[in-house]
């Protein structure tokens, strides 16, 4: 003799109420479970993974960035969380779980997305807390990015909207607030590839003489004059490129290195990050 299992709707709400699942998706779950929450917890947890192996190949290029700073300022933590569409971006629930992520990374400081998964979140894990969003969604959900920096003092600019966010570590505690986010608002507009010229990757900088030589080539200049043309063009890289090189946004007859001298002698950038999303 076959039992069926009686399901109330108190039931199927309580476990939507807990996962955050679609009504018949929790109905379902309760069903194959026999009426056990926590079997009923797994079996959508095991519908969040089915989701996300059918979508490893989708492509998440929305989401929400958050970062924030320690009580003194000498840290900066970000979290990305990206998403499929601009709509799940903008979603509530979306966005809290991003500020509850990086609020769990400024308390344990783990070592990187991976330990950031594995941190313990209302008796799961922030990784199993992704699938169950995937579940629910029915979209890509990933951490792209987590960033930590250290300084004498990490300022912080978000851009409107979330997509782009600077995160900057100055080498002095004293500089002001609005000097230094003036520096972040300058990595999210020109996004720099290092601090200086001496801080570039010996690969990028072969790859833009390279790319250099092959212009010069191009528009037939001779060849003995070729690499004096290709280093002339990685000046120019420099100053474009490279941060302090950088023309300041708000003082054009000034580089970054030369507004940040008239505050402050000596006063230069230790550290920074630039995240975008989209």
């Amino acid at each position: 003799m076959t039992t069926t299992t009686t399901i109330s709707a108190a039931d199927v709400n309580k476990l939507r109420q807990m996962t955050g699942a679609g009504m018949m998706d929790c109905k379902k779950a309760l069903m194959e479970a026999g009426g056990d929450f926590e079997k009923a917890i797994d079996e959508l947890r095991k519908k969040g993974q089915k989701v996300a192996a059918n979508r490893a190949d989708r492509e998440a290029k929305e989401g929400y960035i958050i970062a924030k700073t320690n009580a003194d300022a000498t840290k900066g933590y970000l979290v990305a969380i990206s998403c499929e569409t601009d709509f799940v971006a903008k979603n509530n629930d979306f966005v809290k779980f991003a500020n509850d992520v990086l609020e769990l990374a400024m308390k344990n400081s783990p070592a990187d997305a991976e330990a950031l998964k594995s941190l313990p979140m209302e008796n799961a894990t922030v990784g199993d807390k992704l699938i169950d969003m995937v579940g629910k969604i029915g979209e890509k959900i990933e951490i792209s990015r987590y960033e930590v920096i250290e300084a004498p003092k990490v300022v912080i600019y978000i851009h409107p909207g979330n997509k782009v966010v600077s995160m900057v570590g100055m080498s002095s505690a004293t500089v002001s607030n609005e000097t230094a986010k003036d520096v972040a608002m300058q990595i999210a507009a020109m996004n720099p590839v290092a601090i200086d010229k001496d801080d570039v990757d010996s690969k990028m900088l072969e790859r833009e003489l390279e790319i250099g030589r092959e212009q010069a080539r191009k528009e037939g200049k001779p060849e003995n004059m070729i690499e004096k043309i290709a280093t002339g063009k990685l000046n120019k890289f420099y100053q474009e490129s490279t941060l302090l090189n950088q023309t300041f946004i708000k003082e054009d007859k000034k580089t970054i290195r030369q507004y940040l001298d008239g505050v402050e002698k000596g006063l230069t950038v230790k550290v920074f990050r630039r995240v975008q999303i989209g």
